[in-house]
């Protein structure tokens, strides 16, 4: 194995257990499928209700679902690939690895947005309806999309142009690093990481505080919505951990090397699972419109099986 690639030789040679592989694998499953049926729940719920087809808010908050859903289930795919296939082919792992990168890139980019949606209806209620409407929204969804794939694709035009052709048709364990090695890519990456984390946070703190100064003198949905862009900057933190990956893992290696597979495995979980597991919380349980609704489709769904 290459050792430019640190962290793969020493997954190789700390291998886990049979038991701790299939332990690990059902904890991660398990969170995955979990995560994945509240979203469902949640899209079910938006998708029979049609107060929510009109409401930024909502259509922002379900793309987010979605895009939870479809990181989830990618990172989970790719964690249990990782133990039952171990390598698998060059170019199947660079899809894998742009579609998580997409997802994952998106997450920060729609909360910043669902908290400058949340200062407008609170700060500028008069031009709320002006400003965010539901065209609006979806070009804003479209733009996040862009600006991740913008962010992620050049590393896969770098690599086809830096890589030879039977590097694509070997077979690597899947990760970052391995589908994609060029140093210019993780100059790249670092600086994208940095820009964003200004750019996000500065958001998240700007409509925080706007929000706050508004809900001293102001109703309850203003001191709500101060709440949420709370949530929204913790989710933020756990998701902008996403950012700072590579030199968690650095770290890790050089504190814990021996147990190195299993720092992996903690941080897969708190960067990657975690932050999915906010979301409903957030609009499933905090939001009194959504929790009615989602609370009458489970009454429904137990009569119908009672």
């Amino acid at each position: 194995m290459n050792g430019s690639f640190p962290n793969v030789t020493v997954v190789i040679e700390y291998r886990d257990s049979f038991t701790k592989a299939v332990t690990k694998n059902a904890i991660v499953v398990v969170l995955g499928i979990s995560v994945s049926c509240i979203n469902a729940g949640l899209i079910h719920t938006f998708r029979k209700h049609q107060i929510f087809y009109m409401n930024p808010r909502y259509i922002l908050f379900l793309h987010l679902v979605i895009n939870d859903m479809i990181q989830v289930t990618l990172t989970v795919t790719l964690f249990v690939i990782s133990y039952v296939l171990y390598k698998i082919n060059v170019s199947v792992c660079c899809a894998f690895i742009l579609l998580a990168l997409f997802t994952t890139e998106n997450t920060p980019l729609n909360l910043a947005c669902m908290a400058m949606e949340c200062y407008i209806a609170i700060c500028l209620p008069l031009h709320h309806m002006r400003i965010c409407t539901v065209k609006r929204t979806l070009t804003l969804i479209g733009l996040i999309w862009m600006t991740s794939v913008l962010s992620v694709l050049p590393d896969l035009f770098v690599a086809l142009a830096t890589e030879p052709l039977e590097f694509f048709n070997s077979r690597v364990f899947c990760l970052r690093e391995t589908a994609f090695r060029s140093p210019h890519i993780i100059k790249k990456r670092d600086i994208t990481y940095i820009v964003y984390l200004v750019i996000v946070w500065f958001v998240i703190i700007y409509t925080y505080f706007k929000i706050l100064f508004t809900a001293k003198t102001a109703s309850k949905d203003a001191k709500k919505a101060r709440n949420t862009i709370v949530l929204h900057g913790f989710q933020v933190l756990l998701c902008m951990a996403t950012y700072a990956e590579h030199l968690l893992k650095q770290g890790l290696l050089h504190w814990f090397p021996k147990n190195y597979a299993d720092s992996l495995f903690a941080c897969y979980i708190i960067i990657q699972v975690l932050p999915r597991s906010i979301s409903p919380l957030i609009y499933g349980i905090r939001d009194k419109c959504f929790r009615k609704y989602l609370t009458k489709n489970l009454s429904r769904s137990v009569s119908v099986h009672h």
